[in-house]
């Protein structure tokens, strides 16, 4: 896994933080300066965090758990789901439905409806309704798959959650909090950063500095996700050897076997010849 160079970072602009009349004091020990009223954060801090995160990450990929990506703001919509689709992780993008983890069952709930509606429109249930409640269905299920629908194979409460502004998605940072699961964010210089385990001290406003923050988490997840196939694919193949080594391991047993029953086909087959034959004299005699 390669690491995001400073020159990375300086170029997407992830050392621009807030004005400083809105910073927060807990970021000061990722604070490198202050220029034209503004903070500038330390990339040398980010850089140590980022790759953190990044090793964390690949581990909880790699044990096949999900990671839900959260970011809901204008400049990260597109960024989230272009990325984060391509190594299949649940995302959310649109609105932060309260509940969404601590009341996950209800969610659950609403994610089974869309599939039902589905399978209505597929056997022609939906047919058989009137004009004006098919339109209310057909609302309905775009309202669901707008909200939920780049969540729908997550089946059970994600691993991990990463945060893009925790200021802005503050009820999901309290969910994740209220739940134990370890939260991963961009944490900006107006943020708080304690209740984050994994904090990255960057920009979060720029699209620049979200798409290379998130390429970084991103490859990392990817790698995990690859060794654990690699993991697979060779224990399949483990197995597969130790099957075919007890098999030959058990062939000789099957040839001394197969060799006992003609042997004992052809004893059978002689002692029966003499009684064949004493009964053909005695009919002779006859």
């Amino acid at each position: 896994m390669e690491g995001t160079s400073f020159e990375q970072m300086l170029k997407a602009g992830v050392h621009f933080g807030h004005l400083k009349r809105k910073w927060n004091p807990n970021m000061a020990p990722y604070i490198f300066t202050e220029k034209k009223g503004i903070h500038i954060i330390d990339l040398h801090k980010t850089s140590v965090k980022l790759d953190e995160a990044a090793a964390a990450m690949k581990q909880i990929a790699k044990s096949g758990k999900k990671i839900l990506f959260v970011a809901t703001k204008k400049q990260a919509k597109e960024v989230v789901t272009e990325r984060v689709k391509a190594v299949g992780m649940p995302y959310v993008t649109e609105r932060w439905s309260g509940g969404m983890l601590t009341n996950f069952a209800t969610i659950r709930k609403a994610v089974r409806k869309m599939s039902q509606i589905d399978k209505m429109s597929q056997d022609g249930t939906l047919n058989t309704m009137s004009k004006r409640e098919r339109l209310q269905v057909s609302r309905q299920r775009a309202k669901m798959e707008k909200n939920l629908g780049s969540i729908t194979d997550l089946t059970r409460i994600p691993a991990a959650i990463f945060i893009v502004d925790v200021t802005k998605e503050h009820i999901a940072l309290a969910e994740a909090k209220k739940l134990g699961i370890p939260v991963f964010a961009m944490v900006d210089t107006n943020s708080d950063p304690r209740p984050v385990d994994f904090p990255i001290p960057s920009n979060d406003d720029a699209s620049l500095s979200i798409a290379l923050v998130l390429d970084s988490l991103v490859q990392a997840v990817a790698e995990g996700l690859q060794e654990r196939k690699a993991d697979k694919d060779s224990q399949d193949a483990a197995i597969a050897a130790s099957k075919a080594k007890a098999e030959a391991a058990e062939a000789p047993e099957a040839v001394v076997e197969a060799v006992a029953e003609e042997v004992a086909e052809e004893v059978a087959v002689k002692e029966a010849a003499p009684k064949e034959e004493k009964k053909g004299a005695e009919k002779s005699e006859d």
